[in-house]
């Protein structure tokens, strides 16, 4: 694993260059948990919760669709919650890779990045996806931005012990 990874620069004062600056900070953060992890201890837990990293990497690159695509968009999405299987538990099948989960995942951010740049923080999300249009406020996209960025920094965190439960690897 790489020592460090950037940060966004300590100057930047734009908001939403900060929150797109941050959110390529995790996942280049949660990137570099799979380095040269073998793909059965992938696959396997090491947590009572019973989860396994590639089932967390699955669920970020949904979280992060559902929140875009379906909540801050409004775009109907067939399969919004993909990252679960039939027991409602997060599910990889046995056909997906880490290198195509990653792939996805750094897709979606290209996604975010091209879908609100040049949005104010302050526009509501557009209803008929995730909201319904009855007249409840719809959160901003500066409110699902930061939660999109919480999820990151918190399942970063959880793969920070699970990589160092794995072979010993700490830090970034």
């Amino acid at each position: 694993m790489s020592d460090h990874l950037p940060e966004p620069d300590n100057q930047l004062s734009d908001p939403t260059e900060l929150l797109l600056g941050y959110l390529d900070y995790y996942r280049s953060a949660v990137d570099a948990k799979f380095a040269g992890v073998p793909d059965a201890e992938l696959r396997a837990s090491l947590l009572p919760s019973g989860w396994s990293a590639l089932e967390l990497l699955k669920h970020l690159a949904h979280m992060e669709r559902r929140w875009i695509r379906w909540a801050f968009q409004g775009e109907p999405l067939p399969t919004p919650w993909g990252d679960r299987g039939p027991d409602d538990r997060w599910h990889v099948g046995p056909e997906e890779t880490v290198e195509s989960l990653l792939a996805a995942l750094h897709a979606g951010g290209a996604y975010t990045r091209k879908a609100v740049t040049g949005t104010p923080l302050a526009t509501h999300a557009t209803p008929g996806g995730r909201f319904p249009d009855d007249g409840t406020p719809l959160p901003t996209l500066g409110w699902i931005l930061f939660h999109v960025l919480q999820e990151y920094a918190r399942h970063a965190g959880h793969l920070d012990i699970v990589r160092e439960l794995t072979d010993g690897r700490t830090g970034e």
